[in-house]
């Protein structure tokens, strides 16, 4: 049967060990075949192996989007191999600080800038002529930071509404070429990182990790938290034609936590 990806090729950026790897095997599932850029090559290795388990093609490229050279590489190696590029995911990922502005150093702020959303934009304009070509789809990974404002997710809400506003406006400025451009805005996604971080705070907190998992997911309509199975999903959706008339939004994905 035909997937909702069917023979598209998809490439996916800072597939670690979460929602990366999640989304590169439901892409495959739906009958991509796959380009994944991470800095970990033995990761990527891993993760192209799962996918040519389901019976379709992955291109791993070890990439750092902060550097030109490996970002323009990364394009030429995908449209070698395939061909085409129909979409691209913009999944990379820095730990945030936990700290409050007053205690955070310009050197995170840098390099969080520069990675979420310069990354970003580096690998777009780089596969702006293929997606063009392919009449493509962008999704950039948002947050749900940039709907509430917590003092500890300041800097971490800096950069992700920084690249919500360069989403929208690449949106406008893409559109007529024919690429979409669009967001997904998560909430906690339950899964192996914040698991630990969960398990954590509840042996600071001398309690258990049920404890904690209730009390953060209590705010929600649903009661729960994501998972990455539903972040993945949101993507699809976003990244295959069912959205072809979807541009410049962003979908929400908190389980009625906060209301856009």
């Amino acid at each position: 049967m035909a997937g909702l990806l069917s023979d598209k090729v998809i490439v996916i950026t800072g597939v670690g060990p979460g929602l990366g790897t999640t989304l590169a095997r439901r892409c495959a599932q739906e009958g991509a075949d796959l380009v994944l850029a991470a800095r970990s090559a033995s990761r990527l290795d891993a993760v192209a192996d799962s996918v040519a388990s389901l019976g379709r093609r992955a291109l791993a490229v070890p990439t750092d989007i902060t550097v030109d050279s490996d970002v323009k590489a990364l394009a030429e190696r995908a449209l070698s191999a395939y061909g085409k590029v129909d979409g691209l995911v913009s999944n990379a990922f820095m730990y945030p600080s936990m700290q409050p502005f007053a205690g955070t150093t310009f050197t995170h702020i840098r390099d969080s800038l520069e990675l979420t959303v310069l990354g970003a934009l580096r690998t777009i304009q780089a596969f702006t002529p293929a997606l063009a070509e392919s009449h493509g789809s962008i999704v950039n990974l948002s947050s749900m930071v940039i709907r509430h404002s917590d003092p500890l997710y300041g800097p971490y809400k800096l950069a992700k509404s920084a690249l919500l506003a360069m989403s929208q406006s690449l949106a406008s400025e893409l559109g007529e070429r024919g690429i979409r451009v669009n967001s997904v805005a998560p909430g906690y996604i339950w899964g192996q990182v914040l698991k630990d971080y969960f398990r954590q705070q509840a042996e600071d907190s001398g309690v258990s990790l049920d404890t904690v998992y209730a009390a953060a997911a209590g705010s929600s309509d649903l009661k729960r938290l994501v998972t990455e199975d539903d972040v993945a999903s949101a993507i699809l959706f976003l990244i295959s034609d069912l959205a072809s008339g979807v541009t410049g939004q962003t979908l929400d994905v908190n389980c009625g936590e906060y209301k856009a």
